[in-house]
């Protein structure tokens, strides 16, 4: 088995086992089910490509790090989070703030994703037009997602509170969105150097 394959095997039994544990008795049912979508969409995506359109090492890493905090956030849901608790006393915050490191990760990861697939099937190379364009769809996702939130609310009403996880701030779509282009923009400047060294293999 190739370092590769021993990466992928390690990430995925890791992601299956986290998921199994997400899953035992969480906060509430149908919230869980609607935060691990993600998950169980991209899993058997992610499975079928391996081959055929190998990611980079730093993508399914970040993709398996944002799994996780979509699987914590589902199992108490995200305005219970302990994490969330525990930052809120510490800096003497109003609120749980872990939905924000959840908006916060969906700009991160998906900027690599983003990145990655616009490098490899586009012309486009490393420079101001794809960071530009990388920001664009991260916060075309972000913006999808609070879309993805108002038809639950129309569906399932009150039922809903929990994947809203909004606690009463009238802002939070736009705190939600604003969060996901700084974590589009910082991923971008921490990690385009690091992911670019890793595209090279496949754009020979």
């Amino acid at each position: 088995m190739t370092q590769r394959s021993t990466w992928l095997t390690a990430l995925l039994l890791a992601t299956l086992a986290a998921l199994a544990v997400s899953g035992i008795e969480p906060y509430d049912r149908l919230t869980w089910w609607m935060e691990v979508m993600p998950v169980l969409i991209a899993l058997p995506v992610l499975y079928f490509t391996r081959k055929i359109f190998p990611l980079t090492p730093l993508l399914y890493g970040l993709l398996f790090f944002h799994g996780l905090v979509l699987m914590l956030g589902a199992h108490y849901s995200y305005s219970r989070v302990p994490l969330g608790f525990w930052l809120q006393d510490w800096l003497d915050l109003a609120r749980n703030h872990y939905d924000r490191i959840g908006h916060l990760a969906q700009g991160f990861v998906p900027a690599i994703l983003a990145r990655e697939i616009l490098v490899r099937l586009s012309p486009l190379k490393p420079g101001g037009w794809l960071f530009f364009l990388v920001c664009c769809v991260a916060l075309s996702v972000s913006a999808t997602y609070e879309f993805v939130e108002w038809w639950a609310s129309l569906l399932y009403g009150a039922e809903a509170d929990e994947f809203l996880a909004t606690q009463g701030d009238i802002w939070d779509t736009q705190w939600d969105m604003l969060l996901a282009l700084i974590g589009c923009l910082v991923s971008q400047l921490l990690l385009s150097g690091w992911h670019d060294r890793q595209l090279s293999r496949y754009l020979k």
